[in-house]
């Protein structure tokens, strides 16, 4: 029996209608059951209190607990893999960090594509790096510093936590830009390069600021820079790399990421809250305490943001022609 042409298209409307009324439901309804928040970090660095903090408050906003689940190894590759092989219903999350975008070109070979398979959710902050030096350099200034180290090639020693680590880009940007030659040490973690490096091991190292303020404070490390665009609150009077180095920009920073093909009802509903969050007084003031800003926005533009920092720090790892662990 032919239906007639109305009654048709009433039909296919609403078979069309259906599954958007069942998606729209969902989100509505999401978070039903606990979320994972996968890291790729141990336990007391930044990315772990920033990813702490996030699910401490998204709990609260959405009324199911965020759980953070540690998985180091591989240089985050572990974690990141965990969360492009979930299935895409918003229940496994990814803290997305330098190391996503830095891999890309470390690792000649991923089980996966980060731009490709990870839908960018939200960003979250973001913490300059403190050009530092132990107090037996002579340089007090980046400028100081360039002439000494050009004076002095390959003597000085650079500290990063790692081959590809943001420590270790962040002073191979520096490298790049001002034609110096630092050799590179490379340590299994922030915290020995630090012991090293107040015990003059190394001379140099552009570490994360929230690990390095105190030792700055009490005198045993000498900040030169921070490599943020801007001035730290936590350390105000000292000037930016690129009030030196035009053009000079490096920080850590975090946001969140979920498999792709994840429904986009549900990535706008994490996206809205999280920049809800983040536009709280009280969130403003406990990230500015660690020394961090926000990144705030859509989904989209945090998308061109690690889309942006994945093409930069390509061509710092060509010419620095690190490789993996």
């Amino acid at each position: 029996m032919m239906l007639p042409r109305r009654r048709f298209l009433s039909l296919a409307a609403g078979a069309v209608a259906a599954p958007a009324m069942s998606r729209i439901a969902k989100a509505q309804s999401y978070p039903a059951r606990p979320v994972r928040l996968i890291i790729g970090y141990t336990p007391g660095g930044s990315a772990d209190l920033t990813s702490r903090l996030m699910a401490q408050w998204l709990s609260e906003r959405l009324g199911q607990q965020f759980l953070v689940e540690s998985r180091p190894g591989a240089g985050t590759n572990l974690a990141t893999e965990a969360v492009v092989n979930a299935p895409p219903d918003g229940y496994t999350l990814l803290l997305v960090a330098p190391a996503n975008a830095i891999n890309a070109t470390l690792y000649e070979k991923l089980n996966h594509n980060f731009l490709r398979d990870i839908a960018p959710v939200a960003g979250i902050n973001r913490f300059p790096n403190v050009m530092e030096v132990n107090p037996s350099v002579p340089a007090k200034t980046v400028p100081e510093f360039i002439a000494y180290a050009k004076a002095n090639p390959g003597k000085l020693n650079m500290a990063s936590s790692g081959p590809g680590s943001t420590i270790h880009v962040s002073g191979e940007l520096f490298k790049m830009m001002t034609g110096i030659n630092m050799v590179h040490v490379p340590y299994r973690g922030g915290a020995p390069a630090l012991t090293d490096m107040i015990a003059g091991q190394v001379q140099v190292m552009f570490d994360n600021l929230p690990t390095s303020i105190e030792y700055v404070r009490a005198g045993r490390l000498r900040p030169l820079a921070v490599t943020g665009t801007t001035r730290s609150k936590l350390l105000p009077d000292i000037p930016t790399v690129a009030d030196f180095v035009p053009g000079y920009e490096a920080s850590a920073w975090y946001g969140i990421g979920a498999p792709k093909n994840t429904p986009a009802e549900l990535i706008n509903k994490l996206n809205t809250t999280i920049n809800a969050i983040l536009a709280e007084p009280v969130v403003k003031e406990r990230f500015d305490s660690m020394g961090a800003t926000l990144i705030t926005g859509s989904a989209a533009e945090f998308g061109k943001y690690v889309a942006e920092e994945t093409e930069k720090w390509a061509k710092v790892v060509k010419f620095s022609g690190a490789k993996p662990d």
